[in-house]
């Protein structure tokens, strides 16, 4: 049951649903339909358990042991609801666990299912279950996806008591991104509740269920960003207060009182972070709820995402440190080491005395050496000294360094100049918003080690396999010559790349071929050194690999750059 309760199986959250067929056409004025309404608003919380509800045409006769395609093996109905049956199932040719979902391919929502699970397949997006396969066969249409065993769900997690600010932080941030760049593909969830939010032990948040979830229900909506908004919105007045939105209860957590109407995060639970709570009441704000501050409501995914990461970043709490037991002495310490215990009336041991010094040939010898090597040691560390200020004596005797000319008697740049930074901007030409956190650019270089500028999150240190890199784009004001770009980081060990645009190039390149790649190197203190004389105007900074942050991200953090002729 607790492998059941983790896994990917984005329909066992039933909440109480009575069928939808004959509500699936209609939606309510909020986008949401009524039967969506009746599930999330009104209808208690299953908690995840096995549902048996026999409609009109049954799922198919199925039991474990059956093969599906000669490769996925049946093991544990976890759902059987309206039509449809949802399955625990081993991929035996790839020896791992899967969830099938399973309806009779004359159902009336068979074609809906099958089109919307290939058109989420092609999303491709890690931050949501993966559909592995969309097939009709055998009078059955089948939908296969990933298990995640490790995982566990947003309402295991609430069940324990509310999260602290900074994963609630986590949460909303994560969600409202992935869910924005499903909507830019043409997708809606519709169905987004706390037994569809999953997090890894990575600490990741994953959503299942995307557009396949609505449509073995037969959920439809006339505006689905707002719809999904509301939902991501729930989920974080959820994690902050353990509180549903709503008056009735729901997903194993308890409602508002009635008649109160929906009331902001922070006044129903005390501590709770004033910025989260605005942000959970713009997202609601289209249920009646009214922003403390009067900021406009988030309708979409895209706006939502974008508040986030105009907020101050929350940081993760300090870690508690349990003092150290009180020192105490051993008896070695206490110089009782290897002495017999001392028993009452008994006479002290004589004290140990130190051996007597050497004598005779051998300790006069000994005494000789010694003092042979202190009078070498003195005369080497005399003529060094002297050697020194005989140098220092020429180098301030009235000479100076030859001034080199160009060809045309200009005087050359000398070496080790600082290069002004006039300008800079955030460069993320393979993202889907083109931006990255443009808020924070000026601290990479402002003189000031302890600020810094910061990618988003990541999967993993390849940008999730989302893109090749991000970085920020240097306006040095005319071309200047670059002899070496120092950058400093913070967080851990990361790969950057030092490109520069054409010397005579007046606007900054828009895309990451309008570069030229001239060093590269990594660590937390990275020396760039162009392999020949370099002029150029533009400069970029680009981070190719990042380290891993204490909240399970990867996440790139320049803190200063320097830039020397």
């Amino acid at each position: 049951m607790a492998e059941r309760s983790t896994a990917a199986v984005d329909v066992a959250d039933n909440s109480g649903d009575e069928p939808l067929t004959a509500k699936a056409g209609k939606a309510t004025t909020d986008g949401l339909t009524k039967a969506q309404d009746t599930a999330e608003k009104s209808a208690p919380d299953t908690g995840g358990e096995r549902q048996s509800t026999e409609p009109a045409g049954a799922s198919p006769e199925l039991h474990s042991g059956h093969k599906l395609a000669r490769r996925y093996r049946l093991e544990e109905c976890v759902t059987r609801l309206d039509g449809f049956s949802s399955w625990r199932a081993v991929d035996e040719k790839l020896r791992r666990a899967v969830g099938v979902h399973l309806l009779p391919a004359d159902h009336p929502r068979a074609r809906s299912v099958l089109a919307a699970a290939r058109s989420a397949a092609l999303l491709g997006d890690p931050r949501f279950v993966q559909v592995l396969d969309a097939v009709e066969e055998n009078d059955l249409v089948y939908v296969v996806h990933e298990w995640l065993p490790d995982a566990v769900e947003l309402t295991a997690l609430l069940a324990s008591g509310p999260m602290d600010a900074h994963d609630a932080y986590q949460l909303v941030s994560q969600i409202s991104q992935a869910m924005a760049a499903a909507h830019r593909e043409g997708l809606a969830h519709l169905r987004l509740t706390p037994g569809a939010v999953l997090r890894t032990s990575s600490g990741q948040y994953r959503i299942r269920g995307l557009a396949v979830n609505a449509a073995l229900r037969g959920i439809s909506a006339e505006r689905p960003q707002r719809t999904d908004t509301e939902a991501i919105g729930a989920l974080l007045y959820a994690a902050l207060t353990q509180r549903w939105p709503y008056e009735t209860d729901a997903y194993g957590l308890s409602g508002l009182p009635k008649g109160v109407g929906l009331i902001a995060p922070d006044q129903v639970r005390a501590g709770v972070h004033r910025g989260l709570s605005e942000l959970a009441m713009r997202a609601l704000i289209n249920d009646g709820a009214t922003a403390s501050r009067q900021e406009p409501p988030c309708t979409t995914p895209d706006e939502l995402a974008a508040a986030v990461a105009e907020m101050p970043r929350v940081r993760p709490p300090e870690p508690t440190f349990t003092a150290p037991p009180e020192y105490q002495r051993t008896t070695y310490q206490q110089g009782t080491y290897g002495r017999p215990p001392s028993v009452p009336g008994a006479p002290a041991p004589a004290p140990v005395m130190p051996p007597p010094p050497l004598q005779g040939r051998t300790g006069k010898a000994l005494k000789w050496t010694v003092a042979a090597l202190l009078i070498a040691a003195l005369g080497l560390g005399s003529w060094q000294v002297a050697d020194r200020l005989l140098d220092g004596g020429r180098e301030g005797s009235g000479t100076t360094p030859t001034e080199t000319t160009t060809g045309d008697g200009d005087k050359a740049i000398q070496p080790g100049k600082p290069v002004a930074i006039v300008g800079a901007r955030d460069f993320d030409p393979l993202g889907q918003d083109k931006s990255e956190k443009p808020a924070g650019i000026k601290n990479s270089y402002d003189g000031d080690p302890g600020t810094f500028w910061n990618t988003d999150g990541y999967f993993s240190s390849d940008f999730g396999r989302l893109k090749s890199g991000v970085g920020i784009i240097l306006d040095l004001g005319t071309a200047q010559q670059i002899g070496q770009v120092d950058v400093s980081f913070l967080g851990g060990t990361t790969a950057v790349e030092l490109r520069a645009a054409s010397a005579d190039a007046t606007s900054q390149p828009g895309a990451l071929d309008g570069f030229t790649k001239v060093a590269e190197g990594s660590g937390e203190k990275v020396a760039l050194k162009p392999g020949k004389p370099l002029q150029a105007r533009y400069v970029l900074i680009w981070l190719t690999d990042l380290p891993k942050t204490s909240d399970g991200n990867y996440r790139g953090k320049v803190s200063e750059i320097e830039i020397t002729s």
